[in-house]
């Protein structure tokens, strides 16, 4: 990890796998929906897409967990205790563990929270759990989780369009709101419908920086969007190509 000094409104961030991210601030280092704790190659740690507790043993970390989901959340997190001392664990409420501790916030929807001076809004999702806004160190943070336009072929009209409501009613309630690093799932999966929730939320309420999510492996979905319909923002969207990708933004 890099040992540059950040400022407020600065902020470092490495792509882990998936919807899994990590962002270090000024005062905190914020980790986002971690799953696979593979390095890409060896040695490990942020740079190979993984968290190495003694990397960041000296800062104020966070880490969010959007829902109970294989690939949003690995119980392995909480080993970082044991090297971490300020440490503080907010997870959805969807998440059972048997090992619960004062370092471990359950929450919900539509609540806020405060842990120290970072600020929590905890707003819905079309699938199982929660999103997260996060006010620290000047910046604002968006990560969506499984909140996305899911649009199946194989689904009815009729929950199809259902989603379609429930999204848009859940990114509305972002209007207004200046989001300087937003995570968005963008799902190949979808096929021709892979950037509904992305187009929306960036048309409905936007970012200074966007990063696609929940794609895998399968990074030919940048080469999708380059050729969508993203031109009223394609400079903003942050092109991932591997694992432990670095990435920095100043306001």
């Amino acid at each position: 990890m890099t040992n540059d000094i950040l400022s407020y409104h600065e902020a470092q961030i490495w792509y882990l796998f998936h919807s899994g991210f990590a962002v270090k601030t000024a005062n905190h280092f914020i980790i986002f929906d971690y799953y696979l704790n593979t390095p890409t190659r060896q040695p490990g740690c942020l740079a190979a897409g993984v968290i190495c507790p003694e990397e960041i043993k000296d800062r104020n970390v966070l880490v969010f967990s959007s829902h109970s989901h294989h690939d949003h959340f690995n119980p392995v997190i909480f080993n970082w205790r044991k090297e971490i001392k300020r440490i503080h664990y907010l997870l959805s409420s969807d998440i059972e563990i048997e090992d619960g501790r004062n370092d471990v916030l359950f929450v919900d929807e539509h609540h806020n929270y405060r842990i120290g001076d970072v600020q929590v809004e905890v707003f819905g999702s079309t699938d199982l759990g929660v999103s997260f806004l996060i006010g620290v160190d000047g910046l604002t943070l968006f990560h969506a989780g499984d909140l996305n336009w899911w649009h199946w072929k194989g689904e009815s009209e009729t929950w199809n369009q259902q989603m379609k409501i429930d999204y848009q009613k859940e990114i509305n309630l972002l209007k207004g709101k200046k989001i300087d690093l937003a995570f968005i799932p963008v799902d190949p999966r979808l096929e021709e419908y892979y950037s509904l929730g992305l187009d929306y939320f960036m048309n409905t309420v936007g970012a200074a920086k966007v990063f696609p999510m929940h794609f895998g492996n399968d990074y030919s979905i940048f080469d999708w969007l380059k050729h969508g319909n993203t031109k009223d923002y394609t400079s903003k969207i942050m092109h991932i190509t591997h694992r432990g990708q670095h990435f920095s933004h100043k306001t």
